[in-house]
């Protein structure tokens, strides 16, 4: 049973090595947002000086507002998939937020800017003699967007509250649910034919 959401309902989730492929990705992306987003909250102000940095052809307002938001923001998509409530959209919302930071960086070096990204760090330009390090932000941010894109398309995944809120009443929630994992049923029984 999927709801409209897209979770899966835990008599659906197999436990199968996808499902620990599924938490691991979980916790890596909810992780990375959370942490990221909690070290920015203490410095707002700070935290718009830096998207600022990045030149953005935006209007001031919408640069302020960013550096506003985007704490809360990470936060709250961090916690939400390290609980792993609403997943699927959680992984979405997480994926678009590292293309996001991935195109904003990418932006940043085609533009000849030398900063930080700030991402884990209080970023600000770079000294002279100081490397970037774009690349190695883009690879590390590409591969929490992989992880979000394969929540979004298998958001089962092991030890998450979707598993217990999304299952059908009287359904058990956890591994002896009863179903054999082998095989599933076929889609449309109806057209089982019999000899």
């Amino acid at each position: 049973m999927t709801s409209w959401t897209g979770q899966v309902a835990p008599s659906q989730v197999t436990r199968d090595w996808r499902d620990w492929v599924g938490l691991a990705a979980r916790l890596a992306l909810g992780f990375a947002l959370a942490y990221a987003g909690l070290l920015k909250v203490g410095r707002l102000e700070a935290n718009v000086a830096q998207v600022e940095l990045f030149q953005l052809p935006l209007p001031q307002w919408a640069l302020t507002a960013i550096g506003y938001a985007q704490p809360f923001i990470e936060i709250a998509l961090g916690v939400m998939l390290l609980i792993g409530l609403f997943t699927r959209v959680s992984a979405a919302l997480g994926a678009i937020a590292m293309a996001i930071f991935i195109a904003g960086i990418i932006w940043a070096w085609s533009n000849g800017l030398r900063i930080d990204c700030g991402c884990f760090t209080p970023g600000g330009e770079l000294p002279p003699g100081e490397q970037t390090r774009y690349v190695q932000d883009i690879a590390r941010d590409l591969a929490w967007l992989a992880c979000g894109v394969w929540l979004w398309v298998r958001p089962r995944s092991v030890l998450a509250l979707d598993n217990w809120l999304l299952a059908p009443a009287g359904v058990p929630a956890g591994p002896d649910d009863g179903l054999d994992d082998s095989a599933e049923a076929p889609a449309n029984p109806d057209s089982i034919t019999t000899n």
